[in-house]
């Protein structure tokens, strides 16, 4: 027992009893605690819609990488002189002799067409130019040919034959995901601040607004500890809420936009940029520890609050 407990036995008991009441120090159900709910909320929806962002970003990304690295692509073109067709069939079977290969597709010059149709339109009469034709060369899972001696091979055989492993693509994906993932991170980082200065103005208020009560709670002997505990457990309990309502509402918003995403492809995910907007597994935990950390800082920002104002009052 301390010192000043031994000289006011009466005003250390008393505490104690305090501490034992049902009454809170501050109102649970207060104008500016409701506000705050509201704030944190706020907050807590914008993170979890970043988070979200960031977590379809990301996958996205690496299904495109996946798609894109496992796959390399031959342009043959019309050169005048030789025999396109022939150089179409040289080319496929040294790519077929290379170690790694799995299928090797030839598009026709039907599909070819087709494929410029997005930038030329369709009906237009394209019979008389030169139209390179296209190679799809499918890897076998785990496999690393060896792209460089395929180039030269190419380039020996059919000198109108180009090599193109998409490596250009792959870390565009990379640099586009990692740049997500940090601006997600900025935003989650700015978030967490305006919160915490939000609770920190809303805890002074608090105290301001119930001074009375802590300076007679001072009196009868109880220690900073004790009411910035209660503080905190009030600002935690309002921190919980306000994560909870802002996360639910986020988590309802992609799940609206996953089931509006799946209603308009038929069911079907190809074609997609992020397939159904599903944040899986891992989307739905970001959020849920978002939620948590929200209310744990809060609930530090509350404490370190009233210990530093009754630190500087006294």
């Amino acid at each position: 027992m301390s010192e000043q407990q031994n000289k006011h036995p009466t005003r250390a008991r008393s505490a104690r009893e305090f501490s034992r009441t049902e009454t809170p120090i501050v109102p649970r159900n207060s104008i500016a605690g409701r506000a705050l709910i509201a704030v944190i909320a706020i907050m807590t929806f914008l993170a979890s819609l970043t988070t979200g962002a960031v977590v379809l970003v990301r996958a996205a990304a690496v299904g495109w990488q996946a798609d894109v690295t496992r796959e390399v692509t031959v342009q043959v073109r019309p050169v005048n002189g030789r025999d396109v067709e022939a150089d179409v069939n040289a080319a496929v079977g040294i790519v077929r002799g290379a170690a790694g290969i799995a299928d090797v597709r030839v598009y026709t010059r039907e599909e070819s067409m087709r494929l410029l149709e997005p930038w030329l339109g369709q009906g237009l009469v394209i019979d008389d130019l030169p139209l390179p034709r296209f190679i799809v060369v499918r890897i076998a899972a785990g496999a690393q040919p060896d792209f460089g001696q395929l180039r030269r091979s190419l380039s020996e055989m059919v000198p109108s034959a180009s090599l193109d492993d998409h490596r250009g693509w792959a870390d565009r994906m990379r640099t586009m995901a990692g740049t997500a993932v940090f601006g997600g991170l900025v935003v989650l980082a700015l978030v967490i601040v305006a919160t915490g200065l939000s609770v920190a103005f809303a805890t002074r208020g608090a105290m301001a607004a119930n001074r009375s009560i802590i300076e007679v709670l001072h009196f009868i002997g109880a220690r900073n500890r004790f009411i910035a505990g209660r503080f905190q457990r009030h600002f935690l309990r309002l921190g919980l809420q306000g994560g909870l309502i802002g996360a639910g509402a986020a988590i309802l918003l992609f799940l609206v936009a996953q089931g509006l995403s799946m209603w308009f492809a038929g069911g079907a995910a190809e074609g997609q940029l992020f397939g159904h907007f599903s944040l899986g597994l891992v989307g739905y935990a970001a959020v849920a520890v978002q939620v948590l950390l929200v209310a744990a800082v809060t609930a530090a920002t509350s404490r370190y609050t009233v210990n530093r104002t009754l630190d500087t009052v006294e």
